[in-house]
């Protein structure tokens, strides 16, 4: 029989090369599992958030889309400025909970919203760079996407509390989180459902730019796309 001397080290190397392979494996993925997680908070967040509101749950998932997206630019180079990102938030965002030091809210969320920028432009790098068309290549593009449609939502809370009022429309109550980021995807969609509308100028002017760059977006994603397709077929 073998002793535990003996069986130790390799188990520890089993377990260390099983580890290897689900990092790797998460690398060539990463641009799904950030989209899985951006899917979840924009079609579950708001549910999750009226059933159970005592649990914050949309700031949960809003708190899970900022590990994907720390974790998709990570493998970009140095992992040292992502991971210090993630940290900082998450120690933020706990002596907020616990002390409710003035402060931690707005440094939280420029956190968050770095962290954010830094995933969005790595998705689009992976997107427009040459390569073959695969599925995360389409992925990656539609995290962009998704990511600058929460961008805009966090841009609007910026707007709202710097100019009271700034949104209005058919649905009372103020804008929240929630609000935010659905007025963001009907904007950057161009579906206009007139529930939330701007009223102030800085509003509308963020929308314009919203609606304008999110079709702007789409229409050189798919020439693009297309130009990579059109040279693979070729080579």
């Amino acid at each position: 029989m073998d002793s535990p001397a003996c069986s130790g080290p390799a188990d520890r190397s089993a377990s260390t090369r099983r580890l290897a392979g689900m990092m790797a494996a998460y690398r060539r993925h990463r641009f799904a599992a950030l989209f899985a997680t951006l899917l979840l908070t924009l079609g579950a967040g708001s549910t999750l958030e009226a059933l159970a509101p005592r649990h914050n749950a949309l700031q949960l998932l809003v708190a899970l889309n900022l590990l994907a997206a720390v974790a998709s630019v990570a493998h970009e180079g140095d992992m040292r400025r992502p991971l210090l990102l993630g940290i900082a938030y998450l120690v933020t965002r706990g002596l907020l909970a616990t002390l409710g030091i003035p402060g931690m809210l707005a440094v939280s969320e420029a956190l968050w919203a770095t962290a954010i920028v830094l995933a969005m432009v790595t998705a689009v790098r992976h997107a427009f760079g040459r390569g073959v068309v695969d599925g995360e290549r389409i992925l990656a593009a539609l995290d962009g996407y998704l990511l600058a449609g929460l961008l805009f939502g966090f841009a609007y809370l910026m707007v709202d509390r710097m100019w009271p009022s700034s949104f209005g429309g058919t649905t009372p109550g103020e804008l929240d989180t929630g609000r935010a980021i659905y007025f963001s995807f009907v904007t950057i969609a161009t579906l206009g459902y007139g529930d939330v509308v701007p009223t102030s100028p800085p509003a509308r002017g963020l929308a314009i730019v919203e609606g304008v760059s999110g079709q702007m977006y789409l229409t050189v994603l798919v020439a693009r796309l297309v130009s990579l397709y059109s040279q693979e077929r070729d080579d």
